[in-house]
């Protein structure tokens, strides 16, 4: 029992320091403003960020959900427990190093927070699942992944404006249009091998934010939008089967 109680308590250590970073904010400086500063295209329009507020609520029905007395016998919540409490950690350290401006080093510490939620996915997504599981459990970790994978993305592409690489001499927009498609492939690839539309609704939502963003280049607004499309109707259909199986 004692590591559902610490996943409980990693659960508020990561809502607590990302609500500090922008109610205080640390060093001075909201999350967003950081991000402002890079002239990346591969942003979206501020609302999109309200997904957090989705991930806690996620985050919170699992902490609650995994420490339940009528799951104190299943096994896989303490499996899945390290993984997890490492996921925690490492989401309020990048928030720490984004705002002291180590900019190099978040991009490392949110490849860990990726791989563990990949970890943590896997094993929850082979469990077989009654609703209650699949609310509280797998679709929470199937967003939370969605969205840290545009988040490495957009976090890698940063990071390289940071360390002034020459993008082999490609436009911002161009480099956009690939990171949109790399997060498709992602996003397709999910629909195909496990038919999760939670995932890749995630990223239809992100790139709809990107082609109001960046309306002012139609390269990046048009593929954008034209990404969005086909992810969005490719959830549409995995739903529809889903629903007939059920």
């Amino acid at each position: 029992m004692s590591r559902r109680i610490a996943t409980i308590g990693f659960t508020l250590l990561t809502i607590t320091v990302n609500a500090l970073a922008n109610i205080l904010p640390i060093n001075g400086q909201t999350t967003g403003e950081i991000s402002d500063r890079f002239a990346i295209r591969f942003v979206p329009a501020g609302y999109v960020f309200s997904i957090w507020g989705l991930i806690y609520i996620g985050l919170i029905a699992f902490a609650i959900y995994q420490a339940a007395p009528a799951r104190r016998g299943n096994k896989l919540f303490d499996q899945i427990a390290p993984a997890y409490w490492l996921a925690s950690l490492a989401n309020a350290g990048w928030i720490l190093l984004w705002h002291y401006e180590q900019f190099p080093l978040t991009l490392a510490v949110i490849a860990v927070l990726l791989a563990s939620l990949i970890a943590i996915y896997r094993e929850v997504k082979s469990t077989k699942a009654d609703t209650s599981f699949r609310w509280c459990v797998q679709i929470p970790f199937a967003v939370y992944l969605g969205w840290v994978s545009v988040a490495t993305i957009a976090n890698a592409s940063q990071v390289l404006t940071y360390l002034q690489w020459g993008a082999w001499g490609l436009s911002a927009e161009s480099w956009a249009v690939i990171m949109l498609v790399v997060a498709s492939v992602l996003g397709a690839a999910m629909l195909l091998r496990e038919r999760d539309a939670a995932y890749t609704l995630v990223l239809v939502w992100a790139f709809v934010g990107i082609a109001l963003k960046q309306a002012d280049s139609a390269l990046v607004a048009n593929a954008a939008w034209a990404l969005a499309t086909l992810l969005a109707a490719g959830s549409g259909w995995v739903t529809l089967q889903r629903a007939r199986n059920d």
